[in-house]
């Protein structure tokens, strides 16, 4: 059971928002912070500004019972977590800006006896970076309680959630937490306690940064390797998605399914981490990087081959958007970097975009004269060539029927496995 009763969370998006909502259910006071203003009000009003399944029951629950509130300025409390982005730079190199934003936030509240977090998926040292952040505002304090002054207590707990699970594995997935001192580990451990059901393995912090790049690494390279065949089966003529059902009937085999690439925030940031913190040594984890990179612009070259097949006035239908299926996330999406290209390099087609789970088309598509946002059945019947980017239920349910006498790039096996 943990002493601290009060948690501060900064940033309320895809991860900081569900663990505000399921440390408040179990109990806990919490104060999430975030930068975004009608974020702030969406969950004071009980509604969460993204999609996620389960979350608003949670989010709505823990308003109304005073358990969850949210502010832009960042409070005292027992704990703070933050979850914030750490996009690559130019380089390939983390960002640690909007964690050093966090630390600005934190440092004038703290008292000394806090316990820090950083969830966020970050390259080794950038909790200590964090720690060091709020140090130098405030020397007064300390992280090992060195010279007498009052220590504050830091510690890495990287998220490890699928979205569109997030509300289930966020109890049920174990846990690795890493704390710059062995006092920090133990706190970090009680405090997620309070809601984890899984198992939680205490290392020290670089560990636990590095755990989570190479989780991520991980699926990347199988992933790479599933792309990779995709190409070479095209070259050869071979159904790819047959191959791999075959292939995967030798009991200690079990490659994945290949896709249009690789997109959201983790899997196709996380392993650049790694190869920028030993460049000469990430020899294999660069070149699955670089696979999963270039399927994009091999997805386009075969939907221009298709298009040249077609009056050059002819309409596309793009179904999907999200880097993954039945979900609303665009980050890192490898479908909005194809269907920008499409839209491009083919100005003189009608390109129909079908993404059930957004509003409004994101930025980079946002203007364009070919371009527009339909329903999945009215994308469909419009166009000559269908391009299947992201396996939605609803895409999945579309009759086959419905794409007689269509041509058809399909990057996802729905309609070709």
């Amino acid at each position: 059971m943990t002493n601290i009763h009060t948690v501060a969370v900064i940033g309320l998006g895809y991860i900081g928002l569900p663990t505000a909502a399921i440390f408040a259910t179990n109990g806990l006071n919490v104060i999430g912070v975030d930068v975004n203003q009608q974020t702030v009000d969406a969950v004071n009003d009980g509604r969460v500004p993204f999609v996620e399944p389960d979350l608003e029951i949670h989010v709505a629950g823990a308003v109304s019972q005073g358990r969850l509130k949210a502010t832009t300025e960042t409070p005292a409390a027992d704990a703070f977590i933050v979850a914030v982005p750490t996009p690559f730079k130019g380089d390939r190199s983390a960002d640690l800006s909007y964690v050093e934003a966090a630390a600005r936030g934190i440092a004038p509240v703290l008292q000394g006896g806090e316990l820090i977090i950083l969830e966020s998926t970050s390259p080794p040292g950038a909790t200590r970076h964090l720690g060091e952040c709020i140090v130098a505002l405030r020397p007064d304090l300390s992280l090992d309680g060195a010279d007498g002054r009052p220590e504050i207590l830091l510690a890495h707990c990287p998220e490890r959630v699928l979205p569109g699970k997030v509300m289930i594995e966020l109890v049920t997935n174990d846990r690795i937490v890493g704390g710059i001192t062995s006092r920090a580990s133990e706190l970090a451990k009680d405090l997620y306690s309070v809601f984890c059901q899984g198992q939680i393995l205490v290392t020290d912090d670089v560990t636990a940064e590095m755990a989570k790049l190479v989780e991520n690494a991980y699926r990347d390279v199988n992933i790479a390797f599933a792309n990779e065949l995709s190409v070479i089966s095209e070259k050869l003529d071979i159904n790819v998605w047959e191959l791999i059902r075959l292939a995967n009937h030798h009991p200690r085999v079990d490659i994945l399914q290949p896709g249009p690439g690789v997109g959201g925030h983790c899997i196709a940031v996380d392993p650049w981490f790694i190869v920028a913190a030993a460049p000469a040594e990430s020899r294999l984890i660069r070149t699955a990087r670089t696979v999963n990179d270039d399927k994009p612009g091999w997805v386009l070259n075969q939907v221009r081959a298709a298009f040249a097949q077609l009056p050059r006035n002819s309409e596309i239908a793009v179904l999907g958007l999200a880097f993954k299926a039945n979900i609303d996330d665009l980050r890192e999406s490898p479908a909005v970097e194809i269907a920008q290209a499409i839209a491009e390099s083919m100005p003189a087609a009608q390109i129909n975009i079908a993404e059930p789970h957004i509003e409004s088309l994101p930025e980079p598509l946002q203007g364009r004269a070919n371009v527009r946002l339909a329903s999945l059945e009215e994308a469909v019947s419009r166009s000559s060539l269908v391009v299947v980017l992201v396996d939605h239920d609803g895409v999945r349910a579309l009759p086959v029927e419905d794409l007689a006498g269509k041509l058809l790039v399909d990057t996802r096996g729905v309609f070709s496995a």
